[in-house]
């Protein structure tokens, strides 16, 4: 059974083994005769963050529950910062789902609250920007005609861009501030010294991303790459011109690192101490062997290599047998 919230909001006072029970999405799978661990019936893995990673968490989440029905996998979309700040780094986690890597304020909480968060590599993205179909006059930008246009005190018009195209005004559509796409393409594309612009459609959906951009003709948005590969006929994607020609966003051009600056690495963090939990083990062992198959690339996104994924999982099993010892 699959239930989904894209929520944030959950009561402080619920435990971290309870909050996402009634409010993620409930994976139940079945336990695999492969592992060396028997979790025991009504076992639990709670997970927030990404919106981005999400569903990469999900697939490999209903393939673990095809293995393992005595686990409960539960995942709510709260943004990567929203994640870290009000639920991992707070204890009510055991997996964070993350589009950016942790920041440095976030590591100083977790461990004010003897939480260990350990990096593994989950995806590549090709973080891809849409407009509408009917928008005929743009299949590429330039990264400084994304910067003017996405900036503070940048672009208004489509004409400030290009005196060739409609002198009508932006509608724009972008990841909230909480989440790690915002954070990744603030630093990709607009840098240290000019800040994002505030006047635009901000939100944790991506479906609210794509219909936004959908219904308008001067609209335009970002997201993950798998946002726009499940709605190719509905909205365009924009190829980038970081210098060297326009490149369109795939997972292709995202393996092959032609298209930058918006390729990123995906994550997710799991909390060392969370480890002493079988199900919690099971869980992560399985993600990271998965994120080296079909499963991550057909949802939209380019599976780690096999040397990437040994090397997380012999990360992971260092971190196991101190917690286990």
């Amino acid at each position: 059974m699959m239930s989904r919230d894209s929520t944030a909001s959950l009561p402080t006072a619920v435990g971290r083994r309870d909050f996402l029970a009634a409010a993620g999405v409930a994976l139940s799978g079945s336990l695999a005769g492969c592992s060396s661990i028997l979790a025991t019936e009504g076992d639990q893995v709670n997970i927030a963050g990404s919106s981005t990673v999400f569903p990469v968490t999900e697939a490999i989440g209903s393939a673990f529950s095809e293995e393992y029905p005595t686990i409960n996998v539960s995942i709510s979309q709260t943004g990567t910062g929203g994640g870290f700040g009000n639920f991992f780094c707070a204890g009510r986690t055991d997996i964070n789902n993350a589009s950016r890597e942790i920041a440095d304020a976030e590591i100083e909480q977790c461990g004010k609250n003897s939480i260990t968060p350990i990096e593994l590599t989950v995806a590549t993205d090709a973080l891809t920007v849409v407009v509408n179909p009917d928008a005929d006059w743009v299949d590429c930008l330039t990264v400084e005609q994304l910067r003017e246009i996405w900036s503070a005190d940048g672009a208004e018009r489509w004409s400030d861009i290009n005196d060739d195209w409609p002198d009508e005004e932006f509608e724009l559509y972008g990841a909230a501030t909480t989440s790690g796409t915002f954070d990744y393409f603030n630093e990709a594309v607009l840098g240290e010294d000019v800040n994002h612009r505030s006047d635009y459609y901000a939100t944790e959906r991506d479906r609210t991303i794509v219909q936004g951009v959908r219904g308008s003709e001067v609209a335009m948005g970002y997201f993950g790459f798998s946002f726009y590969s499940e709605n190719p006929n509905s909205i365009k994607a924009v190829s980038i011109d970081d210098g060297n020609g326009c490149v369109e966003p795939s997972i292709e051009t995202a393996m092959s690192g032609e298209y930058t600056p918006l390729s990123r690495p995906l994550f997710i963090y799991v909390a060392k101490e969370s480890l002493a939990e079988p199900a919690v083990r099971d869980f992560t062992r399985f993600y990271i062997e998965r994120a080296a198959t079909d499963l991550v690339s057909e949802v939209g996104y380019v599976p780690i290599t096999e040397e990437k994924r040994d090397e997380d999982l012999e990360r992971l099993e260092e971190a196991i047998e101190e917690v286990t010892a």
